[in-house]
């Protein structure tokens, strides 16, 4: 399975914009110049341009040209932060326990995940981390097969695949589903819970500019962790 189109022309222009080639406010390719320099359709261009414009790296306005961003309202490089962070920051200890590291054949699942063929041999880590000997995550990752290789030869119980990751393939773009669910025989297990206990569970897609790079799912027992967050909004004149 090819890497999808409109993610094509994403890597390209994020290539363009991160090199210098392409300085802020500088104008980027129509949608129907797009279309033709990748021979896509225009409603594939489009997707990546306003994909690219949600992340704050381009400007589109209504029937004028579509922009590079100023440097200081980019946030194409997505902050996900690491667990072992977090729990430090609570002067709390995080340790993992490494219960699965190996290289598998992708499913149907997570063949759509990672955009290749079913079948395809690619790196999977089952770990469990937790605070302060309690455990807190259960993290099943499956990896693109660009950094399958060398992410097998890592030792995962002195740094988290976040950190690995982070550092071999910058975050460019992340989406996330969460849901409430109770937990399957290995959730169970690894968290040391019962079968009705409710879970958080997190489904992660992580892309850098070379494409994606890992599918993750991450289950926290729901009596033992939050999800929260910041966000801060620019300030209007008279609005509120």
């Amino acid at each position: 399975m090819a890497s999808s189109k409109y993610q094509t022309i994403k890597t390209h222009i994020l290539e363009q914009v991160k090199s210098g080639q392409w300085p802020e406010n500088h104008v980027v390719p129509s949608e129907n110049q797009l279309a033709k320099d990748f021979s896509v359709s225009r409603m594939t261009a489009r997707r990546a341009l306003q994909e690219l414009a949600d992340q704050g790296v381009l400007i589109r306005n209504q029937g004028a040209a579509t922009v590079v961003a100023s440097l200081t309202s980019q946030s194409s490089v997505v902050e996900i932060r690491n667990i072992a962070d977090e729990i430090s920051d609570r002067d709390h200890i995080h340790k993992s326990k490494v219960m699965v590291l190996s290289s598998v054949k992708a499913d149907r699942v997570i063949a759509n995940a990672l955009n290749i063929d079913e079948g395809t041999e690619v790196a999977y880590s089952c770990i469990c981390h937790f605070e302060d000997d309690k455990p807190v995550q259960l993290e099943q990752r499956y990896i693109s097969p660009a950094y399958s290789d060398d992410y097998l030869q890592q030792d995962f119980s002195q740094m988290t695949p976040h950190s690995y990751l982070c550092k071999v393939a910058p975050l460019t773009e992340a989406t996330h589903q969460i849901e409430a669910i109770l937990p399957n025989s290995l959730m169970q297990w690894s968290l040391d819970i019962d079968a009705v206990h409710p879970c958080l569970h997190v489904h992660r897609h992580t892309w850098s500019t070379q494409g994606i790079v890992s599918y993750a799912l991450l289950t926290h027992p729901g009596h033992r962790y939050r999800l929260g967050g910041h966000i801060t909004f620019p300030t209007h004149s008279n609005e509120n």
